[in-house]
């Protein structure tokens, strides 16, 4: 039975029944000509998602990180320099991907639990008097820290720098659960996943590309072949996939979508800010630090917590799993041993995030933590009380 337990790490995340009967289909001819009649609206319907009007959706089967690599490669060239700010693992992730593809990676280092450097992004692209700078990559939710970074802000920067750069955006842990604005804040290519926000299985990553980042294509001469866009343009525009492509995913993205517009994208926003509201509440009950060193920025899908000191954070995820078969992530990069993460995105209700916030207090009882059982919980509790009416009434 443990397996009916929620997870509570941030991604992939709970597939809601509906969904996982939607993906639960039988083969179809995906060259048929009525494909077209189920791929063109989930393309066309996920751009309210992106929030862009003139972007294209572009879909590969992978996960988020055969997005970054789509992303470089359509755009780029060998030797080209990209800035990138390192303050969390899937920063540094992505850095480590421009280096293996042969580009000059300019590091603006950060200290973890910090985000994206608006002022000092402005300052390296106003130093950047050849223009020699081809993009600029931020992570909008480091997932590692649970930080949320001010993507406009980093647009400001760079027009305040006068700078052609292509924005380059990992909304991975994102998109669907927390506002995104890519025509607002200028992005040009914008890379999520099914398996967060869209609740889905992992197996298809999902692109906002902005048209300055479609010209690209023409100079670009890093090499793609699988994550080519053209090659994949092409093929959506007759309604097909130029390889075989993600049925089931494509089917459960449809239902996803009809999902979330039924609910109501600020709806969506307000659910997950409060989830994540109940959950920082209960942080505090318990004495314990967020990584995110301000409420500025503080994620709503996801928050890493510190353990006292003398504590082992993998000792109390392990502790979770094995003894009430609850999972919640671990700490990664330099967060590991010092931090656990709490997930909360997707289908979550505020009694299955009291639950996930009772199985971590007792694991953390069992290992004799400095908190009083149900604290947390309780300070859950009045919060999700205390906010509940002015939820339903937006809702209505």
């Amino acid at each position: 039975m443990s397996d009916q337990n929620p997870v509570f790490i941030p991604g992939p995340t709970n597939i809601p029944d509906r969904l996982r009967h939607a993906m639960l289909v039988q083969t179809r001819d995906h060259r048929a000509p009525d494909f077209v009649e189920t791929l063109a609206p989930v393309l066309e319907d996920t751009k309210r998602v992106f929030g862009t009007a003139t972007g294209r959706v572009i879909t590969f089967p992978a996960s988020g990180t055969g997005g970054w690599e789509a992303a470089i490669s359509n755009t780029l060239s060998p030797g080209d320099t990209v800035l990138v700010a390192r303050y969390g693992m899937f920063s540094h992730r992505w850095i480590d991907m421009c280096e293996r593809h042969g580009l000059d990676v300019q590091i603006i280092e950060c200290e973890w639990g910090t985000g994206a450097p608006a002022a000092r992004f402005e300052a390296a692209l106003s130093a950047d008097k050849a223009r020699k700078i081809k993009a600029v990559l931020v992570t909008h939710n480091e997932t590692a820290t649970g930080v949320k970074s001010d993507i406009a802000a980093v647009r400001a920067a760079m027009d305040a720098a006068s700078h052609p750069a292509l924005l380059m955006v990992d909304c991975v842990s994102s998109l669907a659960s927390m506002p995104f604005e890519m025509d607002a804040w200028g992005v040009d290519i914008a890379v999520a996943g099914s398996q967060k926000g869209f609740m889905l299985a992992t197996g298809m990553v999902i692109l906002g590309v902005s048209q300055k980042a479609l010209d690209h294509m023409e100079s670009a001469k890093l090499p793609r072949t699988f994550f080519d866009f053209r090659d994949m343009m092409n093929s959506n525009a007759k309604g097909g996939f130029p390889y075989t492509p993600p049925l089931q995913l494509i089917y459960g993205m449809r239902e996803s979508l009809k999902m979330l517009f039924e609910e109501g994208l600020d709806n969506v926003y307000a659910r997950h800010t409060r989830l994540a509201e109940g959950v920082r509440a209960a942080t505090r009950a318990w004495g314990l630090d967020l990584v995110a060193q301000s409420p500025d920025l503080y994620s709503d899908t996801v928050s890493a917590i510190y353990v006292p000191k003398g504590f082992d954070s993998n000792a109390l995820t392990d502790r979770a799993f094995t003894a009430y078969g609850l999972s919640f992530g671990i700490g990664l990069g330099q967060m590991n041993g010092r931090a656990f993460r709490i997930g909360h995105l997707g289908m979550l209700t505020d009694v299955m995030v009291l639950s996930g916030l009772a199985g971590i207090e007792m694991a953390m009882a069992d290992l004799n933590y400095p908190i009083r059982l149900g604290s947390g919980v309780a300070a859950a509790q009045e919060h999700f009380r205390a906010s509940r009416p002015a939820i339903l009434k937006s809702a209505a």
